[in-house]
C-alpha cells in the first residue's frame, strides 16, 4: 500500500487551486531549477558532441574553483553558490505551505524519522553506488561518456567541507523537486503513476546529459528506482540521504584517490 505522503487522490487538486495554476506553478519551479539545468545540460552535450575528439577525451567538471589563487574569495563564491541553489527548495516549501499540505513534510522531508531515513538511504546508496561506478567505467571506455571530474578544488582547508555541503545541496534540490514535489503535482494534475515516473526519471537523466550518454541513462535508471521507493515509502528523506552519501563518496573519494589508483579516470 502506498504511503500517505506519496499519494494524491481525487479529482480536485489539494488546496483548491485550479489545475492551470498548478501546471504553471510547476513549470515555473522547474524553470528556476532542474528544468533550466536540463536545457543547459543539453546545450553542453551538443557542444561536446560537435567538438573535435571523442567524448572520453573531454571532461565534465562538477566542483571547480571560482577564484583560482584567491582561497577566501573562492570560499565565498562556493558558499554563495550552494546557498542560492537551495532557494527553489525554499520556494517549494512555501508553495506546499500555501496549499495547506504542511510544507516539506508533505513529501517526507523532515526530522521525524532521521535514523530510519539514514539507514534506508545507506542501503540504497550501497546498491546504486557500486553498480553506478561500474556502469560509468564501461560507458566511458566505450566512448559514450565524458571523463567525470567530481572535484578540482585547490588543496585548501575548506575543500572537503565544501564538497560535503555541495553533495548535500545536490541531494536536497534533486530529491525534493524532481521526486517529491514533481510527483505530487503530476498526481494532482491527473497524470498516471507510470507517466509521472517516466517524466521524473527522464528529467533526472536530462540534467545529467552534460556527462554524456552514460550520465543520461544511468541517472534515468536511478530515477526509476527512486520514484518506486518514494511511492513505497512516501518520503524523500531516505532518497536525500542516499543521494548525499553517493555524492560525498564520489566527491571526497575522487579528491583522495585521483592520480593514486590506476582504475580511476582523470582529466
Amino acid at each position: 500500500m502506498q504511503a500517505e505522503a506519496g499519494r494524491v487522490s481525487g479529482s480536485v487538486p489539494d488546496g483548491g487551486f485550479p489545475r492551470g495554476i498548478l501546471r504553471s506553478e510547476t513549470l515555473i519551479v522547474l524553470a528556476l531549477s532542474l528544468g533550466a539545468s536540463a536545457v543547459s545540460s543539453l546545450i553542453s552535450f551538443i557542444g561536446a558532441l560537435t567538438k573535435p575528439g571523442g567524448l572520453a577525451d573531454q571532461a565534465a567538471n562538477l566542483n571547480s574553483s571560482y577564484a583560482p589563487g584567491r582561497p577566501w574569495l573562492d570560499l565565498a563564491w562556493q558558499l554563495f553558490g550552494i546557498a542560492t541553489a537551495l532557494v527553489p527548495v525554499v520556494l517549494v516549501g512555501h508553495l506546499l505551505l500555501r496549499e495547506g499540505a504542511g510544507g516539506l513534510r508533505a513529501v517526507g522531508f523532515d526530522r521525524t524519522r532521521p535514523w530510519s531515513d539514514l539507514g534506508r538511504g545507506a542501503l540504497v546508496a550501497a546498491g546504486i553506488g557500486s553498480a553506478g561506478l561500474a556502469f560509468y567505467l564501461v560507458v566511458r571506455a566505450a566512448g559514450a561518456n565524458l571523463t567525470v571530474v567530481p572535484e578540482s578544488l585547490p588543496d585548501v582547508w575548506w575543500k572537503y567541507p565544501v564538497l560535503v555541503l555541495s553533495a548535500v545541496q545536490n541531494s536536497v534540490v534533486e530529491e525534493v523537486i524532481v521526486v517529491g514535489y514533481l510527483l505530487r503535482r503530476l498526481d494532482q494534475l491527473g497524470w498516471s503513476p507510470v507517466r509521472a515516473l517516466v517524466a521524473s526519471s527522464v528529467l533526472r537523466g536530462s540534467y545529467h546529459l552534460y556527462q554524456g550518454i552514460g550520465g543520461f541513462v544511468g541517472n534515468m535508471v536511478m530515477g526509476v528506482v527512486f520514484v518506486l521507493l518514494y511511492r513505497r515509502w512516501g518520503r524523500v528523506g531516505p532518497l536525500v540521504a542516499a543521494h548525499a552519501l553517493l555524492d560525498i563518496v564520489a566527491f571526497v573519494g575522487y579528491g583522495l584517490l585521483a592520480g593514486k589508483v590506476g582504475w580511476l579516470p582523470t582529466a
